[in-house]
């Protein structure tokens, strides 16, 4: 019991230290391309993947991306490729810019790490939803992207 509110302690203190260290302005990065996606009716997937991962870099410790249930590969794959060059390129580069700006000191170098974790997601988030890690431990689901703070 006290191990676990530790460790929910830990990832408390992380997500504050990640929404400060580029973890807010990512996030409304995500938001602003989730906004722009709901333009179009075509676009409105997009639109909502983009609101899963701005939620997801909003507060990513005690998160992780699994293999969505269902999912076709091919209408993921399809899906990937559009996201990709809409949105997926240009949030990746700011997940790239701010790991560079961590890495610059030892405090941000996890952050860092944490934000070239998000990069990859930024490229291809379909097929991928986002769960807590307990529920994707329950279902005993390989997580496809997680993001472990200090000290885990």
């Amino acid at each position: 019991m006290v191990a676990r509110q530790r460790g929910a302690a830990v990832r408390v203190i992380g997500n504050i230290l990640w929404l400060l260290l580029g973890g807010l302005w990512l996030a409304l990065g995500y938001a602003v391309a989730g906004l722009a996606a709901f333009f179009l009716i075509i676009t409105i997937p997009f639109g909502i993947q983009a609101f899963k991962l701005a939620g997801f870099t909003l507060w990513p410790f005690g998160s992780v991306m699994v293999p969505r249930p269902g999912a076709s590969a091919g209408l993921s794959a399809i899906g990937n490729v559009i996201w990709l060059f809409l949105a997926g390129i240009w949030l990746a580069l700011g997940h790239l810019v701010a790991a560079l700006v961590n890495a610059i000191t030892i405090i941000g170098i996890p952050f860092a790490v944490a934000h070239l974790k998000l990069a990859g997601a930024a490229l291809m988030p379909f097929g991928l939803t986002v769960v807590s890690a307990e529920e994707a431990r329950r279902r005993g689901v390989a997580a496809a992207v997680t993001v472990e703070p200090l000290g885990e």
